[in-house]
């Protein structure tokens, strides 16, 4: 039976779809729930499995029994949720550890990170982007690349760009 409806899925059945979704839901419910531990993240991870089968189930060969390839799928989604955790839990931990360092600061330092953030605001558009996503929102060159849909390269040179100009307006030791 689940030969016939992956088939028709693939042809762009929604009620064969539905029908799989359905009869597969506990299994790739109870996996991640093995997986997460909890509830909560059981199901996030079974529905991004199932947002996922969407576009997924074209590619589904029948090589291999279909719980064999839901339970691929349900594994690494369950490991992209909880790398995604994990990271999560690193941003919250370093923003609590600056927003801490930033209440001890004496009011001269605020005051120049004021002036300097000020200033990056008033940097050209690209520059001013590139500067908020990389020194700001922490992100890699490549990660605010990917954001600003453009290379590394060019966020590269737009933070070195910033930092040029950021210089001639602040002094060498503001930046």
């Amino acid at each position: 039976m689940d030969a016939e409806l992956v088939e028709r899925a693939v042809r762009g059945d929604r009620e064969a779809f539905g029908l799989l979704v359905e009869r597969h839901y506990d299994f790739v419910h109870a996996v991640a729930w093995r997986w997460a531990g909890n509830g909560a993240d059981a199901e996030d991870i079974a529905q991004d499995v199932c947002i996922h089968l969407g576009s997924a189930i074209r590619g589904f060969r029948g090589t291999s029994r279909l719980r064999t390839w839901l339970y691929t799928l349900t594994l690494n989604a369950a490991r992209d949720h909880r790398r995604r955790q994990v990271r999560d839990a690193r941003k919250m931990q370093a923003y609590a550890s600056d927003q801490a360092a930033q209440r001890v600061s004496d009011g001269e330092n605020d005051d120049r990170q004021e002036v300097l953030w000020a200033a990056v605001r008033g940097l050209p558009e690209k520059q001013c982007d590139a500067v908020l996503l990389v020194y700001a929102e922490g992100l890699s060159h490549a990660a605010a690349a990917d954001v600003l849909g453009c290379s590394e390269t060019t966020i590269s040179w737009h933070v070195h760009e910033a930092r040029k100009r950021l210089r001639t307006l602040l002094g060498k030791e503001a930046v």
